[in-house]
């Protein structure tokens, strides 16, 4: 693992971050090797691509690039619906995968990349990189410390609005081939959360909803919307908590806020990702008349910050989570216990999202024990 072989696909957005990460995850920790940014492919203009990313090679037939021998581990950052075809394929040609969520917009297609991940034996993790926030990793410790009590309810928030705007154009975002809409775009950040945080779910109860029934082509027809852009549900966790998550993409003046709140015998945590550096927490001990939420600032003792930053106040991003994942991922692959969604997991934060959907169709709780 020396020198690791990176394969990319997909160099928007995300497949950018994964690009970064690759390239600054040793430069950050200074305790991996550096990797070799093997090959990229992408349907318009990899060579360029490549160049700007810092890939030797490139291609646009990703078939060519988890078949390469000089490939290690692909990044999968393409669209959902590719997800499972690229992952099994990879998997089946003795490459470990990083896939991007969700796993698959089809439940038997996520069935289909877990099982493939058991029978290769490689490493099949997913794009969580929220979980690896040296704030939410505090707020994971004081939870498996007892600093607020047994956890009896969580609620969890997830707002944008990039799809607020009635007059928008239809989109790939509102075919149902790229998953229900805000549950599995959503929702399944906040079951990695709950998963990491707390715990599994055992009992779901979903409702979604449309706020805009249609959107224009460009032809200037309009095509009705297959995707929900609201979802709701109430939440039964497997240590007996309750819980409730909410996400809606159509919620104006939100930029991706993430809100946590964990609610426990003897106190309580607050997160927003909105403010990703720091957490609230209350407890119920010393004066009464003195009590309140106190905040907490991300700083080098809360790990693993100090490698970014020497000092407290001064803020990791969005694009710094993403380098913590690439370290997760090299340290499973020397055999370090590390914090990471695998396969089996994302399995079952994908059948959550589906028996969210269930429940909506039918209207009563879904059992998922």
């Amino acid at each position: 693992m020396d020198t690791l072989g990176v394969g990319l696909i997909g160099t928007g957005y995300m497949g950018k971050c994964h690009a970064l990460a690759w390239n600054a995850v040793a430069s950050v920790f200074g305790d991996v090797a550096r990797p070799r940014l093997a090959l990229l492919c992408d349907a318009k203009e990899p060579e360029a691509r490549a160049r700007e990313l810092g890939f030797v090679r490139a291609t646009q037939d990703w078939r060519e690039l988890v078949k390469d021998p000089r490939v290690d581990i692909v990044s999968i950052a393409a669209p959902n619906h590719f997800h499972a075809d690229m992952a099994i394929a990879a998997l089946q040609n003795g490459k470990h995968v990083w896939c991007e969520k969700p796993m698959a917009t089809a439940l038997a297609d996520a069935g289909r990349m877990r099982d493939a991940a058991r029978a290769s034996g490689k490493l099949a993790v997913l794009g969580y990189n929220y979980i690896q926030n040296p704030v939410m990793r505090l707020m994971r410790k004081l939870i498996a410390e007892d600093a607020i009590g047994a956890v009896t309810h969580v609620r969890v928030e997830m707002d944008e609005d990039f799809m607020a705007d009635a007059s928008a154009p239809f989109s790939l975002r509102n075919e149902r081939s790229s998953g229900y809409g805000a549950a599995d775009d959503f929702m399944v950040h906040e079951l990695s959360l709950i998963w990491s945080l707390v715990g599994p779910v055992s009992r779901v109860s979903g409702d979604m909803a449309k706020p805009y029934a249609d959107r224009t082509l460009p032809s200037g027809a309009r095509r009705a919307v297959e995707t929900f852009d609201i979802a709701n549900a109430f939440l039964r966790l497997k240590n007996g908590a309750s819980g409730v998550m909410i996400a809606n993409r159509a919620a104006w003046g939100r930029k991706g806020r993430i809100a946590v709140q964990i609610f426990g015998a003897q106190g309580s945590l607050v997160f927003d990702q909105e403010r990703m550096n720091e957490v609230e927490m209350f407890t119920s001990d010393g004066d009464p008349a003195t009590r309140g939420f106190r905040r907490i600032l991300a700083a080098p003792l809360h790990p693993p910050y100090g490698k970014f930053i020497p000092a407290p106040g001064h803020s990791l991003g969005f694009n710094d989570l993403k380098v913590i994942e690439c370290r997760e991922i090299l340290g499973r692959l020397r055999g370090e216990q590390t914090l990471l969604i695998d396969f089996e997991t994302g399995y079952e934060i994908d059948r959550t999202v589906h028996a969210i959907a269930e429940s909506h169709a039918s209207g009563g709780w879904i059992d998922l024990s």
